[in-house]
């Protein structure tokens, strides 16, 4: 694929765009069992160069997906688990005297990669995870006063347990703002979960799937190109009106202690243009809008206490908000 940014995007270029993005999937398929949802909200993230946080109770498959992605991908990826004794020289690295030579040495951290496995990102404290924040933001590390760029592209696929809280952090507001998504895996459908046991427990002796069958389908320039394609999605004028009075209404909604900031409005747009390339459009319509609005805007909210007596989440107040905020008709 030529990686040079489409200022117009033919239509053999989304033919291509989207066999490569279908094998993707398919390549997916062999590692996760269903999780079709999850799986477009992952690409949508990669297409969109930005981070992704995902959000599901152990043995669902979270990391098991960022692996399987990871492997379909030829460029550099790195695991950081998460653990409370985790420091910020564990994550960007650290400058250290060498006797040797005698002079200072710095050591790159695994943060110098293109994918990032973040897993378990809430089991560190504060401080440590606030060390992927320049990285998250700016694409660059500064260590002792030298500012280095990160390999492009570079994503941060972040993993957590919503339910299990005891040894936890809440990630700071400002590093949730930074992830594009925040995507929930839920629990496969009986037929999917028939297929799972049949597949972790034929002809094998432990009790986890694995990546194995995976093959390498993109390249770094690859990806970069891709995005390049999705950035160049057209747009139209109302469409982009649309995402920014949802945002609105979401300031203003009832329930609601925190609306969304102006970052909502442009996670909404980008990761609609990623969308609408996924199913080969060279377009986005209100209707992509509305299908990244969960887990474009879940994180970006805060619901107010009584809402939360009365057992409503984020995504139910979202979904309610939706319904009442009119859609442009073409």
């Amino acid at each position: 694929m030529n990686n040079t940014p489409a200022r117009v995007l033919t239509e053999d270029k989304l033919q291509q765009a989207r066999q490569l993005l279908d094998a993707l999937r398919s390549e997916l398929a062999r590692a996760v069992i269903g999780q079709r949802a999850v799986v477009d909200q992952v690409l949508i993230g990669l297409l969109a160069d930005a981070h992704v946080l995902i959000e599901g109770v152990p043995g669902l498959g979270k990391t098991l997906l960022v692996k399987a992605l990871a492997r379909t991908f030829g460029g550099q990826t790195a695991r950081i688990q998460f653990t409370p004794d985790l420091m910020p020289s564990d994550v960007v690295g650290h400058t250290l005297f060498d006797a040797a030579t005698a002079r200072f040495v710095t050591r790159q951290g695994p943060v110098f990669t293109h994918l990032l496995l973040a897993d378990e990102i809430n089991r560190a404290p504060a401080k440590t995870q606030s060390a992927l924040l320049e990285a998250m933001q700016e694409r660059q590390v500064t260590l002792d006063g030298n500012t280095s760029p990160l390999p492009r592209p570079f994503m941060v696929l972040a993993t957590q347990n919503p339910i299990e809280q005891e040894g936890t952090y809440p990630l700071p507001e400002a590093q949730l703002d930074r992830f594009l998504l925040k995507i929930r895996i839920d629990y496969p459908s009986e037929d999917e979960e028939v297929a799972l046991t049949r597949q972790v427990t034929q002809a094998k002796t432990g009790a986890d799937l694995d990546v194995e069958a995976v093959t390498t389908l993109i390249q770094p320039a690859t990806v970069a190109g891709l995005q390049q394609w999705a950035a160049h999605v057209t747009l139209d004028e109302r469409v982009i009106a649309y995402a920014v009075a949802i945002v609105r209404a979401s300031r203003e909604t009832p329930g609601l202690a925190r609306g969304a900031g102006s970052r909502g409005p442009i996670a909404l747009v980008r990761a609609a243009r990623a969308r609408a390339l996924i199913a080969g459009r060279g377009f986005a319509t209100p209707d992509d809008i509305k299908a990244v609005a969960l887990p474009a805007l879940r994180h970006r909210l805060t619901p107010a206490a009584e809402a939360e007596i009365d057992g409503l989440s984020a995504d139910d107040l979202l979904r309610s908000l939706l319904e009442r905020v009119p859609a442009p008709r073409f």
